[in-house]
This record gives structure tokens, C-alpha cells and sequence, in this order.
């Protein structure tokens, strides 16, 4: 029968007035907005890069650079393991993705072939099946051995290194306070960047194009910095100086041996030198840095320690004492955006392989104020025809209608700002499509009640039959619907993922305006006019 329990009713009311209380800051003006008290709904729904403008990035992550870091440590341990071992060496050098290296003693060539063995890990991973060793070991003969990179240990590499890429990417424009950015994997070896709101591709491009590798090294201060080749286990590398960029760097010769890992690191912010006021980079490390840098402090007081950032120095101080707690600041020829822009990278993390900017555009404001516009225009013209259809049809329960798709727009709109979605312009296409959809329900209920009059069933009697009969088409028509945006959405990338979102929350809330929302006003006008024919 025609009867909605209490629940029911208290539900939907608070379903319909909390929806509108959240949708209403999407009409307001920012500055209004900005003065709603802390307690009731201020935020709006986030605008795409294509209604607000911003920048698009879509980066290109180098894994032959990795395949080289990855070589160059393998032949570290190889220089290590040999010399403690006093196993004679020569030609250890590396070729690609190939490390080799001669055995000149071939009475020790079995106790070399063990010892590159144990250098050779076997692959674990979580995420891809694989087995076997990193490097796949051959010897061509005369004492030769080598060490290539297998093709299990590429995938491995390159799934753990897009990875990563993606979560730093994602940390270092978080970090600069960006809102509902779009960072995802774009083919196997690329990442596609959409920052709304962002104006500046290029800060975006330097902000993304560093490395940001840190670590704290020891200075050769033997060596010569003018010299043409560094010393066995010594690196030259140049000085920053970011005040006088034309002129030539100042070299410095440093440890190959990284004496405190920028992974140590736990925080950095951009501050000021308390004796000279300079802008400077504080930074505190875990406890593991801490103690680390404590001890090369005690050892080497009076001494050189060079802080290394992307193969650059950025100051080469001398240890006056012993510096404990892990806390500290970095010096340099800062200003006070240079300090800041490397707080961030330094927070951010460190990106396990270079990214190079392959394509790169801003969308600009006036062009995202053209799509709001065009998409307003096109919701209204949407709404406004079929509800003008809908009252010709129907008459007074297509008025019913109308305000039930009012309604299913408002709670579309609040669910889409609540989830923090982001709405584009293909969003706006799938809400305007949802309207089309919204009153779909109500058409067949009120066929099904018109075939119900034919019948000669009672007015109360045709409306509760063509209410319930009418209930699992509905269902299977909007669950239809539904899978097909859910399909959509796993499926799709960017612009189709907008549509999908758009279309299966208002899938969701027109079932809930057609059928609860419409019941409840159609029972209500029936106990308030109590009329004595039904006309639909």
C-alpha cells in the first residue's frame, strides 16, 4: 500500500537537506565562502585542468641511468670484494648493462668465479613473479668475467623505479600545495603530470627535473681540484653557485664513499643562518643519520665535509665540532626561493632515475572560464528541456519529476564535492547526460500507472501497483548503467575516468530521487489534496 514508515521519511529528509547544504558552497562566491562558519559545508567541487586552466606534463623516466647506477655499485663491490680477497684485477670496467672484469692470476680464477657469485643477489619481489640471479654470469675465456643484467631483473627494475617515480612525483607537487593533481603511468616508460591552478609549467619542470640525490661526503683535501682525473676512490665535482652562473664552477675533490645517505633524512625546512641571516636549508635526520653524522664529526674535526646534491656540491665546510642530535642547517648562495624549492625536494625524496619533460603545455584560465561557462549553458538547456517535456507529458506528476531531478543535480553535485572528486569537462557531459537518464524511472512508473488505469484499477491501487511493479526494471536498467560506467572507470585514463565518475554517482542518486524522493511527494500531495480522479 501507499505507506512510508517514519524512517523512511526522517532518512530522506536528511539525505535531501544535507545534500543541499553541502552543494550550496558550489554557488557561492570564494570570498563568500570564506566567511561560512567552521561547522557547516565550505568546500567546492575541484575543477579540472581543463575548466580551471594549469599545466600538463608528460615526463619520460631515464632507466638507462639506472641500469648505470645499478652497474656502477656492482662494480664497487666487485673493487672491494677482490681487494680485501687480494684477488689482481684489471679491466673492470662496465659496457651498457654489462660489467666485466679479467682475473690476471689463473690459479685463482674458481675463488673469483665464487666470490662474483655471492655478489650476485637472487631477485625477490611482492609484486612480480621472479626468480633466478640479478646478473646473469658467463666467461668468455682468459680469466674474462661477465655480469649481465638479466631480463627478469629489467622488469623488476623498471616496475620498482615507475613506481617510485610516480610516488615522489605525487610527494614533491604535494608539497607545493597544489590541489587534486592528475600523476599516472602513461605506457611503460613515461608519466603523464596535470597540476589545475598552475600557471608555471617550468617551475613545475625544475621542480620535477631533479633528482635530488643527498648525501654527505668526505673532501680529498690532498688532492688536486684542477686535475684532469680523479684519484682512485675520489670523484671531482663542481660547486653551486647559483649568484654567479655565467662564471666557471669551483671544483672539489670528494670521497666516492658516501659517508651519511640523503635517505636519512626525516625533514627540511627553509630558514635563516641565525648569525648572517641568509636563507638556509635546516634538515634533522632518524636516529641512524644522527649517530652516523656524529661519528664522522668526532673523527674528522678541522676537516672538509662536502653535502652533495645531484652530483653538485652545495657547501664544503669545515667541521669546527662534533655535531650531535642529527640537526643542522645547509649553507649555500640561496635566496630565500632556492632555500624553500629545496626543502621541498629534500622532503620529497629522492627520484630513483631522471625524468626528461617530452611534451609540455598550459591550458590558460580563460579558456577553463569558457568550458564553466559552456558547460553551465548546456546543464541548464538540459534541465529546462526535459523538464518542459516532462510537465507536457505528464502534467502535474511531471512537475513531480522536475523537482526530483532538481534534487538528484543538487545531490550529484554534493556527492561529487564530499569525495573531493575532480569535475571536468567530460564530468559535465556525464552529468548532462544524467539527466536524460534521471527521469527515465519516473517514465516508466508512470506508464506502468497509466497501464494499471486501463486495467480499471482504483487511482491508490494503480499508483502502488505501477510504483512496485515498475521497481525491477528500473533496478536492471540503472545496474545495466552502472557497470558499464564502473567498466569506464577501470578502464579508461584522464578524460573518460571524469565521465565514468560523473555518470555512475548520478546513476546512484537518480534511483534515489526517482523512486524514494518521488514516492514521498506523490504520497504527500495525495494526503494533502485527497483528489477524486487521477489525471497523468
Amino acid at each position: 500500500m501507499l505507506q512510508v514508515s517514519i524512517w523512511t521519511r526522517l532518512i530522506t529528509l536528511i539525505i535531501v537537506v544535507g545534500g543541499i547544504l553541502i552543494a550550496l558552497p558550489n554557488a557561492l562566491s570564494p570570498a563568500v565562502r570564506a566567511k561560512i562558519p567552521k561547522f557547516l559545508p565550505s568546500a567546492a567541487v575541484n575543477l579540472g585542468l581543463d575548466l580551471q586552466g594549469g599545466s600538463y606534463l608528460l615526463l619520460s623516466v631515464d632507466f638507462d641511468a639506472v641500469t648505470r647506477d645499478r652497474a656502477e655499485i656492482l662494480v664497487g663491490d666487485i673493487r672491494a670484494a677482490f681487494r680485501k680477497a687480494h684477488i689482481p684485477l684489471t679491466d673492470l670496467n662496465v659496457h651498457g648493462d654489462t660489467v666485466s672484469v679479467r682475473v690476471t692470476d689463473a690459479s685463482r680464477i674458481a675463488e673469483a668465479r665464487n666470490l662474483l657469485q655471492n655478489l650476485n643477489p637472487v631477485m625477490t619481489s611482492s609484486v612480480l613473479s621472479v626468480g633466478g640471479k640479478q646478473y646473469e654470469l658467463t666467461e668468455p675465456g682468459g680469466g674474462v668475467f661477465n655480469l649481465h643484467m638479466s631480463d627478469a631483473y629489467k622488469a623488476l627494475t623498471r616496475q620498482q623505479v615507475m613506481d617510485q617515480s610516480i610516488e615522489v612525483v605525487r610527494r614533491r607537487i604535494d608539497e607545493m600545495g597544489t590541489k587534486e593533481p592528475t600523476i599516472e603511468r602513461s605506457g611503460d616508460d613515461r608519466i603523464l603530470v596535470q597540476v589545475p591552478g598552475l600557471q608555471d609549467p617550468g617551475q613545475l619542470k625544475t621542480m620535477l627535473g631533479k633528482t635530488a640525490k643527498l648525501s654527505f661526503q668526505l673532501v680529498d683535501e690532498q688532492a688536486n681540484p684542477n686535475a684532469q682525473v680523479a684519484p682512485i676512490g675520489d670523484e671531482i665535482l663542481p660547486v653551486l653557485d647559483s649568484k654567479n652562473k655565467g662564471a666557471a664552477p669551483r671544483m672539489v675533490v670528494v670521497e666516492r664513499r658516501i659517508r651519511v645517505a640523503g635517505e636519512r633524512l626525516v625533514d627540511a625546512q627553509q630558514g635563516f643562518d641565525p648569525q648572517t641571516g641568509a636563507p638556509v636549508v635546516n634538515f634533522r635526520m632518524d636516529s641512524v643519520g644522527a649517530r652516523q653524522f656524529g661519528d664522522v664529526t668526532k673523527e674528522r674535526v678541522g676537516h672538509r665535509f662536502a653535502i652533495v646534491l645531484d652530483k653538485q656540491v652545495i657547501t664544503d665546510p669545515v667541521i669546527n665540532n662534533v655535531i650531535l642530535g642529527g640537526s643542522g642547517y645547509i649553507t649555500g648562495q640561496f635566496t630565500a626561493k632556492d632555500a624553500n624549492d629545496m626543502a621541498i625536494l629534500l622532503r620529497a625524496g629522492a627520484l630513483p632515475a631522471p625524468l626528461k619533460p617530452l611534451e609540455e603545455r598550459t591550458v590558460g584560465a580563460e579558456l577553463g572560464a569558457d568550458s564553466v561557462a559552456a558547460g553551465r549553458y548546456s546543464a541548464m538547456a538540459g534541465l529546462g528541456l526535459v523538464g518542459l517535456f516532462m510537465i507536457l507529458r505528464y502534467g502535474l506528476f511531471g512537475l513531480f519529476a522536475d523537482v526530483a531531478l532538481t534534487l538528484n543535480i543538487v545531490l550529484l553535485l554534493a556527492a561529487l564535492t564530499a569525495f573531493g572528486a575532480t569535475l571536468t569537462l567530460p564530468g559535465i557531459a556525464g552529468i548532462v547526460l544524467t539527466m536524460g537518464m534521471a527521469v527515465d524511472a519516473n517514465v516508466l512508473i508512470y506508464e506502468r500507472i497509466r497501464e494499471e488505469q486501463r486495467n480499471g484499477r482504483t487511482m491508490l491501487a494503480a499508483i502502488d501497483t505501477g510504483f512496485r511493479r515498475a521497481m525491477a526494471t528500473i533496478i536492471d536498467a540503472n545496474m545495466t548503467h552502472l557497470i558499464a560506467s564502473l567498466i569506464l572507470f577501470q578502464l579508461g585514463t584522464g578524460p573518460v575516468k571524469g565521465f565514468a565518475v560523473a555518470l555512475g554517482v548520478g546513476i546512484i542518486t537518480s534511483f534515489f530521487t526517482s523512486v524514494m524522493v518521488t514516492r514521498l511527494i506523490v504520497i504527500t500531495w495525495l494526503n494533502a489534496a485527497r483528489p477524486r480522479k487521477l489525471t497523468i
